[in-house]
């Protein structure tokens, strides 16, 4: 990969984090920017490049089998020499398999979510890893930090994806999360700009954690009609459900308004349940399927305009971080 980034306001950026930055000495990474371990887009290809360029590139084992986790593992290993994590969603069936996976290919860092941060935290961290616990409240950043994780990731309900039930955002979420913990602290939810991580990272936060932007960008492994489909996407076109199962926030398509009718005559669970059936997360946004599949995406789709390599998202993020400047009063 070409070294891109030479201009001055990264050079600044990079002198920044180096002297004080604790997210990006916990991971030894160049800039505090995590890319976020999403189902149907983040495999190896997305991973090693965002590594490559300074920031934590995570595979999402959410949406892989075994078998197809260690692939991706091993061929992020050979694409990049720095460091790179997974993200595992404690819901997710093969759990124990997965982490036995992550062990014996030398993973250094685990993100986990949806789930006890208690249950694998010190397995990890006795064999060396660096653990990151993803919550949408500050009661539960609470326990991460009992349950003695090396850093918290804090969702507010922007995002999109599984989210939290409570709806707070992270302009909210983000300085009362802060308050009451010590533990390094990421920022998601929201953040597609170098302008919003800077916003973030004023209001307490060591580091941000980006998905939708990440998303849109040719090395993710989503289909690319869905990843023309987050181009075009404007506020308002997605929307926090199915609180009854696993809260999500989805593109409102064909399917979701399936959804709606479900709700129009009543919140019945089961209803829900058959309607979402299996692998509709896949036949959206790993097959392309815009009108029957689910469509997971933030609320910050509205300012992503361009499917984008990850170097140029890179260069974009530190370039406006640099140029973001509060006005004088």
């Amino acid at each position: 990969m070409s070294n891109f980034i030479d201009f001055n306001s990264a050079k600044k950026l990079h002198e920044m984090q180096q002297s004080q930055n604790r997210i990006s000495k916990l991971f030894n990474i160049q800039y505090p920017i995590i890319q976020a371990g999403m189902i149907w887009h983040s495999g190896w290809k997305l991973a090693s490049a965002v590594s490559n360029c300074g920031g934590l590139g995570l595979i999402g084992a959410g949406s892989m089998y075994p078998d197809v986790l260690r692939e991706n593992i091993q061929k992020c290993k050979q694409a990049t020499n720095k460091p790179f994590g997974v993200n595992v969603p404690m819901l997710y069936p093969n759990l124990e398999e997965v982490i036995q996976i992550i062990l014996e290919e030398g993973v250094k860092i685990v993100f986990t979510s949806a789930g006890s941060p208690k249950t694998y935290t010190e397995t990890l961290q006795k064999e060396g890893l660096k653990v990151a616990h993803v919550v949408s409240s500050t009661k539960f950043a609470v326990k991460c930090e009992d349950a003695g994780v090396d850093a918290i990731v804090a969702e507010g309900f922007e995002a999109g994806g599984h989210n939290g039930r409570d709806e707070t955002t992270t302009f909210c979420l983000i300085p009362n999360v802060k308050q009451h913990i010590s533990k390094p602290l990421i920022a998601a939810g929201g953040i597609a700009l170098g302008s919003q991580m800077k916003a973030a990272m004023i209001l307490g936060a060591d580091g941000v954690q980006i998905g939708s932007r990440f998303a849109a960008t040719t090395e993710a492994s989503a289909h690319e009609n869905w990843k023309k489909k987050i181009t075009e996407l404007n506020e308002g076109d997605t929307l926090l459900t199915l609180k009854e199962l696993a809260p999500v926030r989805m593109v409102k398509n064909k399917f979701f308004n399936e959804l709606e009718g479900i709700y129009q005559t009543g919140r019945n669970t089961e209803a829900l349940v058959a309607s979402l059936g299996r692998a509709r997360a896949k036949r959206g946004m790993f097959e392309g399927d815009m009108e029957d599949g689910e469509l997971e995406i933030g609320q910050v789709s509205a300012l992503i305009h361009d499917v984008l390599p990850v170097e140029t998202v890179f260069s974009n993020l530190l370039k406006e971080f640099e140029e973001a400047k509060a006005p004088s009063f």
